[in-house]
């Protein structure tokens, strides 16, 4: 596969490459990522023909913004494809006191806040390109409305937040050519077709549950995406961390992956091998094989992940691999595949 083969998101007129970066470590996700570190990051991915870059201001609490911009700014804007999110705005944490958010291991001191209201959602856009320092974004997100940050109750209240004004102000951004697309990223199934009754979304990005090791998206939110004209980018396309890891173990939903994740990673690590493939390889190209997939955005932190991940997008996987992964009950026999 070619990084920087292209692809229409939903029914509009923006293409992004198949590959893109996720800059959620630049925010400090797991480790800390100096300034240098995360300039050579985004260069490298320029160099290897990426150019979707996705960040949001929750990541690193503003970090990750401050860092896609400075490296940005040396490029020509419309060499590259910029998205982020909104649902959450910074709150400056009062002198002498302590973030309340301990996500990030490092990263700048504010405190996030939900909100999905028409203010909030225009604020948290001019926020963005103020951190950026970037005359515009591309894509633009509504983040984290999900089950997976808060009960079902605190979804329900802040989905009515987005249907009583955070939707009208994407809608309005989008039809003032301010924003080319607006999407949906959620951790957790159920609230893609919740969102779409509330707006017309152009691309839902879609962290862990379509990955190697979990197709149950396959069952009503993919189907739903392509019948309603919804690119699907596939965030940690890694499972955060795991199938990235071609020895030993690593995280699994940004937590330490459980027993019997391990051994059946370690499963289809073996099945790999016997291919000639690595896991990491095999992880990044699965999801193109459903075709309502436009791009995956693979973090990283460092310059040699960056360049890694394109070796492994471009690596030749055999039609055997697929067949013996689901012969071995390691992949759901209906999850399509590529090729």
């Amino acid at each position: 596969m070619n990084a920087a083969q292209t692809r229409r998101i939903g029914l509009s007129s923006l293409e992004v490459t198949g590959l893109g970066l996720g800059a959620a470590p630049l925010g400090d996700l797991f480790v800390r990522v100096s300034d240098a570190e995360a300039t050579e990051i985004v260069r490298a991915a320029h160099e290897c023909g990426i150019a979707l870059v996705d960040t949001a201001p929750y990541y690193g609490l503003g970090l990750s913004e401050h860092r896609v911009g400075d490296a940005l700014r040396t490029l020509p804007r419309e060499s590259f494809v910029l998205a982020t999110k909104v649902g959450r705005l910074l709150r400056h944490v009062p002198r002498g006191g302590r973030r309340s958010d301990d996500a990030w291991v490092g990263g700048l001191d504010f405190d996030p806040v939900f909100d999905y209201g028409y203010d909030a959602v225009l604020r948290s856009h001019e926020d963005s390109l103020q951190r950026l320092g970037l005359p515009w974004v591309d894509m633009v997100a509504i983040h984290d409305l999900d089950t997976s940050h808060g009960r079902a109750d605190v979804f329900e209240d802040r989905l009515r937040e987005l249907a009583g004004g955070g939707a009208r102000a994407l809608d309005e951004l989008r039809s003032a050519g301010v924003v080319d697309a607006v999407g949906l990223g959620i951790n957790t199934l159920g609230a893609i077709p919740r969102v779409l009754d509330v707006i017309d979304l152009d691309y839902a990005i879609v962290a862990m549950p379509y990955t190697l090791l979990d197709q149950d998206a396959l069952d009503d939110e993919l189907p739903l995406c392509l019948e309603r004209g919804v690119s699907v980018i596939v965030g940690a396309v890694f499972a955060s961390g795991l199938l990235a890891v071609d020895v030993g173990t690593g995280t699994y939903g940004y937590e330490s992956a459980p027993p019997a994740v391990v051994d059946k990673v370690g499963r289809m690590r073996t099945v790999c091998e016997r291919h000639g493939v690595s896991l990491g390889a095999a992880a990044l190209q699965f999801p193109f094989g459903h075709p309502a997939v436009a791009a995956v955005i693979p973090g990283a932190v460092s310059a040699e992940q960056v360049r890694q991940n394109t070796a492994r997008f471009a690596a030749d996987i055999p039609a055997a691999l697929w067949g013996e992964l689901k012969a071995e009950g390691l992949l759901r026999a209906d999850a399509p595949v590529p090729g």
